[in-house]
């Protein structure tokens, strides 16, 4: 699975696998003999690692009535207290059946996912076995490693079907984006080989897991990125607690650096005095109604914010300010040191997460359509903007003006006689149904399916309009479905 420059660690099943340098297989007696007398770690990994077999169906992006063929694919995953095993969300995302298999074990145990977190590309599996969870041990989560330090990574990466481990060093700690769900949060670069099937696997230090393996960059052999175990933590206490994975909290702020020192006399900012300009706040956003648009963020509880946006993590490191904020709990009180007009002032917010306008990820749920008069409407998303080659990514930088809001789109056109000129009015924003401007997908429904005039016009952005007759249009909406073969004129959470 590729994301630009930045993979997805796993395995989409095929012959053609080849051989890595770095990686050692257990299976050759003197070798393997040899490395676990120098590496306890061994022993941890042979009765705690897993190797995970998925099998997914996703939806089509441009056609979502439709699903693609089915495909399989393999990864890794490892022993938490309480018998479960964690892994990687895009390991098992859009599944349909997944097994687990232990090593030294032929037997493929079936598997349940039990929650999963796509923004930090984590997920938890149990099974109900007692047979499978015999000799099974839990590895601890251990701290964030400094830098230069040793670490073993552990999986099922392609080139064999037995366990792999690898040593590398710990090359950076920094706040990045993560290609699965392309959120930015904490992570640690490593040297280590991590090759496509590792992706959920430990990686260890000093007999504990200091991050899960998950992402690679392609065009680097030996540069492999893990989740460090902040993040892990985040993510296991939230389900414990709620059940679920709730998301990670955002000021939902955009900013602008304060580096020119003009700039910062103009904001009447101290000579010691740092921070960072906030040019946009989210409405959604639970610091939206508190914080102004050119308030100078000065601190967040008490810790400076740097005018490059960083913040002190350790000793001489520093990291982006974002990750205090995305560590809190939702609802936790949060302390903001706000430069406004020249005078400073503090304000107690009640932190969330906040949702952004398009959504970036669309995965374990059926997408949303409505279609009438083989007109189909869509929601925008950031997989529909990969597949189209009309519309641009200035969409993602949009900020919803109200809660449940969505840019909804006209997609395509299946022609018939209702919809004679209008083939070509596709890929384009439905601005208002009647004069009425339209908030989502759901509301647009609405206000055609509850029409009462007998002309139905459609307002497009770049002042393009659609007017239909409606009962004829209507009525022509059953035929048109059953011509193209689609089952069904909306998606099923349109119609609850």
């Amino acid at each position: 699975m590729s994301f630009g420059s930045v993979r997805c660690l796993i395995i989409r099943c095929s012959s053609n696998l080849s051989n890595f340098p770095g990686t050692v297989t257990p299976g050759i007696p003197g070798s393997f003999r040899s490395f676990c007398s120098k590496y306890s770690v061994t022993d941890l990994a042979l009765n705690s690692v897993v190797k995970v077999f998925c099998r997914s169906t996703k939806s089509s992006v441009l056609q979502p009535w439709q699903k693609r063929l089915p495909h399989r694919s393999t990864g890794s995953g490892f022993v938490i207290t309480g018998n479960k095993i964690l892994t990687n969300a895009h390991v098992v995302a859009d599944h349909t059946f997944v097994q687990v298999r232990k090593h030294g074990s032929p037997t493929k145990y079936t598997a349940k996912v039990q929650a999963m977190g796509h923004e930090c590309d984590l997920a938890i599996l149990v099974i109900n076995s007692k047979k499978f969870w015999k000799d099974m041990k839990p590895l601890d989560l251990g701290d964030v490693p400094s830098l230069y330090e040793t670490v073993s990574v552990v999986g099922y990466p392609q080139g064999g079907d037995n366990i792999s481990i690898t040593k590398g060093v710990v090359s950076r700690v920094e706040v990045t984006k993560y290609s699965h769900s392309q959120s930015k949060l904490l992570t640690t670069q490593i040297d280590a080989a991590i090759n496509p099937g590792n992706s959920g696997g430990p990686v260890i230090m000093d007999n504990k897991v200091i991050g899960v393996a998950f992402q690679g960059l392609s065009r680097s052999q030996n540069t492999g990125y893990i989740i460090p175990t902040p993040v892990v933590n985040h993510f296991l206490t939230s389900v414990e607690e709620n059940g679920q994975f709730v998301g990670f909290c955002s000021l939902g702020i955009s900013c602008q650096h304060m580096e020119n020192t003009h700039f910062r006399n103009h904001f009447k900012m101290g000579p010691k005095m740092t921070g960072i300009r906030i040019r946009k706040i989210n409405r959604s956003s639970s610091a939206y109604n508190i914080l102004k648009k050119d308030d100078i963020l000065l601190a967040i509880d008490g810790v400076p914010i740097e005018n490059d946006e960083t913040v002190i993590f350790r000793k001489k490191e520093r990291i982006n300010f974002s990750h205090l904020v995305s560590m809190k709990k939702p609802g936790e009180k949060t302390l903001l040191k706000v430069l406004r007009e020249g005078k400073k002032h503090e304000f107690n917010i009640n932190i969330t997460p906040v949702e952004s306008l398009l959504p970036v990820y669309q995965f374990d749920k059926l997408p949303s359509y409505y279609i009438f008069a083989g007109f189909v409407f869509l929601p925008l998303t950031k997989p529909y903007l990969d597949c189209s080659y009309n519309m641009c990514d200035c969409a993602l930088k949009h900020m919803p003006k109200k809660p449940g809001e969505q840019t909804v789109i006209l997609s395509q056109v299946l022609e018939a006689d209702v919809s004679v000129g209008y083939a070509n009015l596709t890929d384009l924003q439905v601005k208002k149904v009647n004069g009425v401007q339209v908030e989502n997908l759901k509301h647009l429904c609405q206000l055609i399916e509850g029409c009462c005039s007998e002309d139905l016009r459609l307002d497009l952005e770049g002042a393009f309009a659609i007017t239909l007759n409606q009962n004829y249009a209507k009525n022509a909406t059953a035929k048109i479905l059953k011509r193209y073969g689609i089952p069904s004129a909306m998606s099923k959470d349109l119609r609850s």
